[in-house]
């Protein structure tokens, strides 16, 4: 680890990514958190990158869940979660057969659709509105522990379930906190498991926590002063940029 934290591309790669998802955290939008790995895999293994984040993402929660305590609908909850544990099961079994090429494309894959579901919503799309369902929430709720489990981006499929619910916004954005408070939480068994939590990543880890804490309050400043269409409309070029990058790289083979 002493040559990670000597090496200054992991500070000019890891500390924006930080900064970024705390930004989220803070306020800007849990989408912007999307970036935080694919950028830190532009200079060390994603599977890496996921293993320093995912400390910083644990402390983030329970920020989070005290600011929106109260806030949930519980079906939502119920009907999810069981699905995001499978799916956190299926990412844990096969983190064995997956090479890093393979996570480099999947991350790539995931946020450039991720960029082209908002050039589709700038278009005007909507999700339909839909009624909850078991089947449903479990489905999107798997590929949300599984995509969470790999490169800590589950957003994009709890939000094709639950946007369709039309639930209050504050209902809403508390449920999404409890749901992946949780499933980060549930995360921490299998990256021990898998030796990613060992003292390097964790060094890395700590360095970087500052950086999360400075950010999250300052992503609540940001959200009364910025306009947010221009702040995302270039963080949307960066994802992808470095999300064709990143595929460029898997289907390569290149580490």
């Amino acid at each position: 680890m002493s040559d990670l934290l000597a090496n200054p591309w992991f500070y000019a790669t890891s500390i924006p990514a930080v900064a970024l998802v705390g930004l989220s955290k803070g306020g800007l939008g849990g989408n912007l958190a999307l970036i935080g790995v694919p950028l830190m895999a532009l200079v060390m293994s994603p599977v890496q990158a996921a293993a320093i984040m995912l400390p910083i993402l644990v402390l983030m929660d329970l920020v989070s869940l005290w600011s929106w305590r109260g806030r949930r609908d519980p079906v939502t909850l119920r009907n999810m979660l069981p699905g995001a544990l499978v799916g956190i099961g299926t990412g844990w079994a096969l983190a064995s057969v997956i090479t890093v090429s393979q996570v480099k494309l999947l991350v790539g894959v995931l946020a450039l659709l991720f960029v082209l579901r908002w050039i589709a919503q700038l278009a005007g799309y909507r999700p339909p509105q839909r009624a909850q369902s078991p089947v449903a929430g479990n489905f999107w709720g798997a590929l949300s522990g599984l995509t969470s489990f790999v490169a800590h981006a589950g957003g994009p499929p709890y939000q094709i379930y639950a946007l369709g619910l039309k639930q209050d916004p504050a209902v809403y954005v508390g449920t999404s906190v409890i749901f992946f408070a949780i499933v980060n939480a549930v995360k921490l068994i299998p990256y021990m498991a898998l030796g990613q939590l060992d003292t390097a990543n964790l060094a890395a880890s700590a360095v970087l926590l500052p950086v999360a804490a400075v950010a999250t309050l300052a992503g609540a400043e940001m959200v009364k002063r910025m306009k947010p269409e221009i702040f995302y409309s270039v963080m949307y070029v960066l994802m992808l940029v470095i999300s064709l990058k990143l595929i460029h790289e898997g289907l390569a083979g290149g580490a």
